[in-house]
């Protein structure tokens, strides 16, 4: 197989983003089903214009199915894959074995995907889900890539995919329950209210008021205590590929499309080519918590991000460009911006990096204006360059 960045998209607006930034293929989830249900996600006439946008551009479509099923879930679920085979998508991405037995059952001929929740940590359990049928693995996070390498040299007939960059979960492959304990939400059905996110304090056993509240520290450094960090493997990619992973995935489907551009961008790049100091600085400018591997190069005790919840990035998102015409473009506006302002091109093509001056802008009403201000308001600037539909502007901090 070749390789391929996959990206994720949490509806129909990110897809296109993840596509014109350069990912192979996006990972996305229908209204049920999904472990991220607060996405916006797809219905199902959205999955098939999807799947067919996908497939003219010569790219691919994972639809995943993976929260750990109910009894009730079973019957739905089989009627869905169904649904998924019929419209051609490219592989169902699948936690549960008794889903996964449902769609095998159902749709044979649909690929599927096991996830990394299914506990893959080991050869044996991919080489089982290989004998069931399956034709991807996404491994486990807590994988080192020494581990990755002998689990592609026992299974060398499936497809090893790995996370390569976002947000990592604090409990083992993502099985957590802080969210139902704490909020009654099931985060294992898509529910997660990110409980490990949150600023802890703790309480005088004999307190009963407020004022028995004292700030938990670690370290002096903040009370983030289940808060961990970004995953960011750019510089190891050849090492991942030598291992034998032959799908690069980004975290994200909750992620906005700036940051979706910026990180697709930039991997992208890498990919392309190789890693460079200026991929290193992209991937600085979209929210991010500290960055670190993880346990892909062996055994890691600083993966816990005491700080903060999330650091800002280096650049505020300020529009997508929708078209570009006599000097002069068309910005959907995201941030608020102002005649002086130097803003910044972010692209897949050769304008990627450019800066220029903001000396004119008109409301469309065609109304001349210093202070672009209005939420989604389609502005026309100048602008010197030719940017196409699709790029983005930001503007440094």
């Amino acid at each position: 197989m070749d390789l391929e960045l996959l990206a994720p998209a949490g509806n129909f607006s990110k897809l296109k983003t993840a596509f014109y930034f350069g990912a192979d293929a996006a990972y996305i989830g229908g209204k049920d089903f999904s472990l991220r249900s607060f996405a916006d996600n797809f219905t199902r006439d959205e999955l098939k214009k999807a799947v067919e946008y996908a497939h003219a551009l010569g790219k691919k479509v994972y639809v995943t199915a993976n929260i750990f099923a109910k009894n009730a879930d079973m019957a739905l679920l089989e009627d869905y894959f169904s649904y998924l085979s019929g419209i051609g998508a490219d592989a169902a991405i699948i936690s549960d074995s008794g889903v996964f037995y449902a769609a095998r059952k159902a749709a044979p001929n649909l690929a599927v995907h096991v996830s990394t929740q299914a506990n893959l940590t080991n050869k044996y359990a991919v080489k089982f889900w290989s004998e069931q049928g399956a034709s991807r693995a996404i491994l486990a996070r807590e994988l080192s890539l020494a581990e990755i390498a002998e689990i592609a040299d026992f299974v060398p007939e499936i497809e090893l995919e790995a996370f390569v960059h976002g947000a990592m979960c604090i409990s083992y492959s993502g099985r957590c329950l802080l969210s139902n304990y704490l909020s009654g939400r099931e985060s294992n059905r898509g529910e997660c209210v990110q409980a490990c996110r949150w600023n802890y304090q703790i309480r005088k056993k004999d307190a009963l008021s407020d004022s028995g509240w004292l700030d938990l520290e670690e370290d002096g450094r903040g009370a983030y205590v289940l808060n961990s960090k970004d995953l960011n493997m750019s510089a190891h990619l050849n090492e991942m590929r030598a291992a034998g992973v032959t799908s690069f995935k980004i975290e994200g489907r909750m992620k906005s499309e700036y940051y979706l551009a910026t990180v697709i961008n930039a991997y992208r790049r890498c990919i392309d080519g190789g890693f460079s100091e200026v991929v290193a600085r992209e991937l600085l400018t979209a929210a991010h918590r500290d960055y670190t591997t993880a346990y892909a190069l062996g055994v890691n005790d600083g993966t816990v991000n005491y700080t903060d919840s999330q650091a800002k990035g280096d650049c505020d998102y300020i529009g997508n460009v929708i078209s570009c015409c006599g000097g002069f473009a068309v910005v959907e506006m995201r941030g608020r911006f102002k005649i002086g302002d130097t803003l910044e091109v972010l692209s897949p093509n050769d304008n990627f990096g450019n800066s220029f001056k903001v000396t004119q802008a008109y409301t469309g009403a065609g109304e001349s204006v210093d202070d672009c201000k209005l939420v989604q308001e389609n502005y026309k600037i100048a602008c010197p360059y030719a940017l196409s539909g699709g790029d983005i502007l930001r503007r440094r901090k």
